[in-house]
């Protein structure tokens, strides 16, 4: 492109305006990828802070991730994104120690086994595999190495398939407690092919479905040796929270430009002759104030409306869905969105500093209340550091269809219910002088891209949202849980926005 050219393209940018509603990660994300070709962007966050799922709680001084506390290293992504803000040096990775089970029929707890997949073993003889699912069910697992193989794609659901290969006892005690603890979601509603991609083939080379894991397993390694790379993490954290990356987004967008409002609630979307109005309710959440973020915003944008020539909404679903029913056609009813809450604790207890159950715990669904549990000073090193020779613990309640059991509970009972469960989960007597300080985060979880159908249904959605041009939509409801897929969806998302905004339908130019 010439330089004229490319005068020409950063002119039209500057007079572009795109309005970016909500403030989670895959806003923040679009709005940097609008503003950094020097488009004038607003974001508007209903919420007194941004984040979104990401959040940071203050306990007794201790600032605790209250939200979501890692992110997966598949594809790079999120790596790459803490590169450019300068957070490289910030990146950690667990303690490999790995998590227990509790609930399984006869085991008081024990080490979740090592050499599987989801939870399905390449093994069912191993003595961790053994521990759990006792000596019947690993002669049922066996039965799986004299059956024939399935052909590829006939069981989409990954619960059944093991059922019927390997036996309940495997799908129940090692495959539903990891489901439920990774998708919020029964094994049943797992599609085999997004959790585990090649499984079916896989089993179909091996003969068996614990050869096919062994098989994939031994896949990994190849690849990790040949690329003469150590397995890694599957997850990696941020040393001082996640709440960093929000942190590091937003001062980039003040530093390019862009305009950031919180407490700004949008209560309507219209089409303009020249592109789109935003009204803003004059409402705003219990407890928020706005006057700090007006006081920021540009005098001509203070008022109901603003004016945009793109608006990429970033809201929650349901939100979103509201915003965006009357503009894109074909979007279909919602999903059923689980309600999570996550109550973290600051303990002291002597007893926890050997972490008697490693970094954390997974329950087999129906013998708890909590569906699982993080030992946060016992995962990440800078927790332990922060908190001083105390302990803080993070117990999630609420899954697929299930309701999580603090929901009708003050802050208190939950807090005293979270204790109970930390105290059976980790095997170690925690007396309410123990809990120091609580915090409690409420959610509302996208369905997981693993669903079987959640595939389908996401392409759809983003092929009506793309008919529109210069609409776009972003966030976990479209590209499935997780920044591994956030991240990049937002990226893609916003360029196909200013793509069309700049180059207009036909590829060419676009006039001011």
């Amino acid at each position: 492109m010439s330089d004229d050219r490319t005068a020409d393209l950063a002119a039209r940018a500057a007079h572009r305006h795109v309005v970016v509603i909500g403030g989670g990660i895959g806003g923040l994300v679009a709005a940097r990828e609008c503003a950094k070709v020097g488009m004038r962007v607003t974001l508007l966050e209903a919420a007194d802070e941004l984040g979104g799922a990401i959040r940071r709680a203050d306990l007794d001084g201790v600032r605790v991730d209250a939200g979501a506390e890692s992110y997966a290293t598949r594809g790079g992504h999120v790596r790459d994104l803490l590169d450019e803000l300068g957070l490289s040096d910030r990146i950690v990775t667990p303690n490999p120690a790995g998590a227990w089970l509790v609930g399984a029929p006869g085991v008081d707890a024990a080490p979740l086994p090592k050499g599987g997949i989801l939870g399905i073993p390449s093994n069912p003889f191993a003595d961790d595999v053994r521990r759990i699912i006792g000596w019947g069910g690993a002669w049922r697992a066996y039965v799986d190495r004299l059956r024939p193989p399935l052909t590829i794609g006939q069981e989409r659901s990954l619960g059944a398939l093991v059922a019927k290969r390997m036996g309940a006892k495997v799908r129940d005690l090692l495959v539903a407690p990891v489901t439920a603890g990774v998708y919020s979601a029964d094994p049943d509603d797992v599609d085999t092919e997004v959790a585990a991609p090649g499984l079916n083939e896989a089993l179909t080379r091996a003969g068996s479905l614990s050869g096919g894991v062994a098989q994939l397993l031994a896949d990994r390694a190849d690849r990790a040796a040949r690329a003469k790379k150590a397995p890694g993490s599957a997850v990696e954290g941020i040393a001082g929270g996640m709440s960093l990356l929000v942190d590091a987004l937003a001062a980039d967008l003040g530093e390019l430009g862009a305009v950031v409002r919180t407490g700004a609630i949008v209560e309507t979307l219209e089409r303009a002759d020249a592109g789109w109005m935003v009204g803003l309710a004059l409402a705003t959440p219990e407890g928020a104030t706005t006057e700090a973020a007006l006081a920021a915003a540009d005098a001509d944008e203070q008022g109901e409306m603003i004016e945009a020539d793109a608006v990429i909404v970033a809201a929650e679903e349901p939100a979103a869905r509201a915003l965006l029913t009357a503009h894109v056609a074909g979007l279909g009813a919602q999903g059923e969105a689980p309600q999570i809450e996550i109550v973290s604790l600051l303990l002291h207890s002597p007893a926890l500093d050997a972490a008697p159950r490693g970094t954390g715990v997974l329950t087999v669904p129906g013998s708890h209340t909590a569906k699982a549990l993080t030992h946060s000073s016992a995962k990440w090193g800078w927790v332990l550091e922060s908190a001083g020779g105390r302990h803080v613990v993070r117990v999630s309640f609420g899954a697929q269809g299930e309701p999580a059991a603090t929901a009708a509970l003050d802050d208190d009972a939950a807090a005293r219910l979270a204790l109970s469960e930390a105290s059976a989960m980790l095997g170690v007597a925690l007396p309410e002088s123990a809990l120091i300080a609580a915090h409690r985060a409420r959610f509302t979880q996208s369905q997981p891209a693993s669903l079987i159908g959640a595939a389908t249904r996401r392409r759809e959605l983003r092929a009506a949202v793309e008919r529109t041009g210069s609409l776009g939509a972003v966030g976990a409801w479209l590209s499935g849980t997780g920044l591994a897929q956030v991240v990049p969806d937002a990226t893609a998302e916003a360029d196909r926005v200013r793509r069309a905004l700049l180059w207009g339908p036909e590829g060419h130019l676009s006039t001011p």
